[in-house]
């Protein structure tokens, strides 16, 4: 498809977005210590975590939330909404609350019912925002995103993770390394490969709130119904939709799941359906699929490897169908109305 957009708004304001996203991840994460360490301190001595967020926002808690449990933190990551309207009780739990304007019309309600008693705290990019005035935050460095569609706000929110992560315990000796030195590939085989579908599914196992992150951007920008399904849940029945127009795109990390991910990429490449697998995994590609191949990493080091690239893709798809990319025209960059 050729669509001259190269000087779209929208599009220009993404790509410098994502231009100096490491830059400002790397600082977040370096620059993080008291308040991660706070953070850290307060769910160690619960143990309990409620990761809450709308969006990308959500992505990113959802991403990280198997990292906490394999430190041994009761972690679970839910949609705001959800919790303003069928609430887990916070009591016992160290909450954090993602938001990268800090004014989203979920997190003024939430702030608004007085639910900020005991161990609350922020994750935000806006210093002066209504959460950050509310309760304790990790800031981002480079302030405000505003380009559509999460992607320096997603990978700054991540490094704020790993450096809490990291006081938790977790390795993080990687994280630098992949934000100083992010990965290039050449993704003109995978954009080809998904040139005729019509909706994109993306999976993963341990990976998989990096799919949904990427499933909602792709939506965002692409104007398709693009989702995601955990890697089980797309085995329990919804194979039956694989065909020629739906794609795939799955995500693969040195770890447990890595056979899981590839058996599946198998099948849905078998059933005809046009599979990627952005492959962190250092297992052989997966045969019928597109794969874009990436050093062996696992867990933090696969999320700073793998996003990147998923993002470069995301963009590049959909400006292959959407002339005014990165213009929303029924949405907007902070939503304001639940």
């Amino acid at each position: 498809m050729k669509i001259d957009n190269s000087s779209a708004p929208g599009l220009m304001a993404i790509r410098e977005e994502m231009a100096r996203q490491h830059e400002d991840a790397l600082e977040s994460f370096r620059a993080s210590g008291d308040m991660a360490r706070r953070v850290a301190d307060a769910v160690r001595e619960r143990g309990r975590l409620l990761l809450l967020g709308m969006g990308a926002s959500q992505g990113a808690g959802r991403a990280v939330e198997p990292l906490y449990r394999a430190l041994g933190i009761d972690a679970l990551a839910l949609p705001l909404s959800e919790q303003l309207y069928a609430p887990l009780p916070v009591v016992g739990r160290t909450v954090l609350l993602t938001s990268q304007s800090g004014e989203s019309a979920e997190v003024l309600r939430w702030l608004g019912g007085k639910r900020t008693a005991g161990d609350v705290f922020g994750l935000t990019m806006e210093p002066d925002s209504a959460l950050s005035r509310a309760v304790p935050c990790l800031i981002g460095a480079g302030g405000t995103e505003t380009a559509f569609a999460a992607t320096r706000s997603l990978t700054v929110t991540l490094a704020l993770h790993a450096a809490v992560l990291g006081e938790l315990g977790a390795s993080t000796e990687d994280v630098a390394d992949a934000l100083r030195d992010p990965r290039e590939a050449d993704l003109g085989a995978v954009l080809q490969a998904l040139e005729q579908v019509d909706t994109i599914v993306t999976s993963g196992r341990r990976l998989q709130g990096l799919a949904e992150a990427v499933a909602l951007g792709l939506t965002e920008l692409s104007r398709l119904p693009c989702f995601s399904l955990e890697g089980g849940q797309l085995r329990h029945g919804p194979l039956e939709m694989l065909g020629s127009r739906v794609g795939l795109v799955m995500f693969r990390g040195a770890d447990a799941t890595a056979d899981l991910v590839g058996r599946l990429a198998a099948v849905t490449a078998e059933a005809g359906s046009p599979t990627v697998v952005f492959d962190a995994s250092g297992g052989a590609p997966v045969p019928g699929t597109t794969s874009v191949t990436l050093p062996p990493s696992a867990d933090l080091a696969a999320l700073f490897r793998i996003l990147p690239l998923a993002q470069e893709f995301m963009v590049a798809f959909a400006a292959r169908r959407v002339a005014d990319v990165g213009t929303p025209v029924r949405s907007s960059k902070v939503t304001r109305i639940e």
